[in-house]
Parts: C-alpha cells; sequence; structure tokens
C-alpha cells in the first residue's frame, strides 16, 4: 500500500468493517477480459479465514470460476464527502478492505448449508435455518479462501 498512514492491518479492525459491509465485489478475469460483479455475503475466520457467497447453478460468474477461480474482492463502508474550498479540496472519506483468494463452488449438502448459514448470520439472522431441498438444489454456494486482506481508511 503506497500510504502506509491509512492503512489498517489488524484482523480484529479488518473485520469490524467485514461486520458493517452489506455487499463485497469480486473481480474475475479470463483472457485479459475482468468481470466485477456484486454479492451478499457471509465471513468465517475459523478454521481458515473464508467468505461465502450464494448464486445461481449457472451463468458467467461460474463459468468464468471453472476457468480462473484465483479472484480479488472488495468490500467499503463509511462514505462521507468532504469539500474543501478549491475544487481539488474535495473528497472522501471511507474505510475499505481489498483481498485475494481462491473460490470453490461448494457440492455437498451439508457444506452448503454451512455457507448459507454464514450468509444468513452476517445480515442478522438468528436460530436454525431450515432450507427447501429444492432451492438448495438450484443454489450454488461459493467458498472464498482468503490468501490476503488489507484495509484501508481514510
Amino acid at each position: 500500500m503506497r500510504r502506509s498512514d491509512r492503512e489498517i492491518s489488524g484482523i480484529q479492525e479488518i473485520e469490524e468493517l467485514i461486520q458493517k459491509a452489506d455487499v463485497c465485489r469480486i473481480a474475475l478475469a479470463n483472457d485479459n477480459i475482468p468481470y466485477i460483479v456484486t454479492m451478499n455475503f457471509g465471513y468465517i475466520r475459523n478454521p481458515k479465514k473464508t467468505l461465502f457467497f450464494h448464486c445461481a447453478n449457472s451463468g458467467k460468474k461460474l463459468d468464468m470460476l471453472r476457468l480462473n477461480n484465483y479472484v480479488c474482492f472488495e468490500m467499503d463502508i463509511d462514505h462521507q464527502l468532504f469539500r474543501g474550498k478549491r475544487s481539488c479540496d474535495w473528497g472522501m472519506r471511507f474505510s475499505s478492505i481489498i483481498g485475494y483468494g481462491n473460490i470453490s463452488i461448494l457440492t455437498e449438502k451439508e457444506a452448503k448449508k454451512t455457507g448459507l448459514n454464514c450468509i444468513m448470520e452476517h445480515y442478522g439472522g438468528k436460530g436454525e435455518y431450515v432450507y427447501d431441498e429444492k432451492v438448495l438444489e438450484q443454489t450454488s454456494i461459493l467458498r472464498l479462501e482468503i490468501r490476503e486482506m488489507t484495509g484501508k481508511r481514510k
């Protein structure tokens, strides 16, 4: 990171940002063509830092992941515009996280439920979750094992 004074490196503070984020952007690439998609997510730390996502069983995102499952992800929160006297004095306050990792498509029913439970909990779900088996079959659950991530605050 170019501006080390803005870096957030502590896992506790990074995880606080993750808990506040309402979406995660995933950047994929194939044949030098980038594609970014915004997704709902869940996060766990144990045993590995992992993000979970859900999507349909077909589409561009899955086609690209099957060719290259190494991705970049991004989350940002706390946006606040600040104004200055001159145009170049304007700016934006924010907190963000950027990271990298590999995504796999979960196929086992219990692993899919674990991922869905994690997503539900991120958005405030409480208690025991019951999933319709037919809907579960029509849903892909993605697991992103995080290799590295850093935060930034301005």
